[in-house]
């Protein structure tokens, strides 16, 4: 059976609780720039959408869903690719200068993670396309290969 092409991802949506207050947060850290707002039937607007420098065509989108939000908390629904080793350190010191908490910089399961929390607990991540080249398949809650099997 083939199975249709996908054309890349058209858009990240995060669930928040505060639509402004995440806004200004993605805006000031990611350099997060709003193109779209979605009013609802009352005319107050719940979600926006935008582009984010070095994401491409995919956009960012922000919905108004206080349980969604919470529910996601100190999970890690999407990683946002940098180039190397230096790029994610250049993250860092951004991070720092915002005073944005972060996680030391952590050699992941292929390439280097930083780890911070947006402002409503949802857990972001910066992965490196670089990859270090060390093993570390036998460590509880890193990646291996999986092993092919025929369905």
């Amino acid at each position: 059976m083939t199975h249709p092409t996908l054309a890349g991802i058209h858009h990240i949506k995060i669930p928040v609780t505060d639509l402004a207050r995440s806004v200004k947060w993605y805006s000031h850290v990611l350099g997060f720039q709003p193109t779209i707002e979605f009013p609802d039937a009352d005319g107050i607007v719940r979600g926006i959408a935008g582009a984010a420098p070095g994401l491409g065509d995919t956009l960012i989108a922000f919905r108004v869903n206080p349980q969604a939000a919470n529910g996601c908390r100190g999970f890690d629904p999407v990683s946002f690719a940098v180039n190397d080793q230096a790029d994610i350190q250049a993250w860092a010191t951004h991070l720092d200068t915002l005073g944005v908490h972060h996680s030391p910089l952590i050699e992941a399961s292929i390439g280097w993670l930083l780890i911070f929390d947006d402002p409503d607990g949802l857990t972001l991540h910066l992965y490196t396309w670089a990859k270090h080249g060390n093993d570390h398949s036998s460590r509880p809650g890193y990646g291996h290969p999986i092993t092919a099997t025929t369905t």
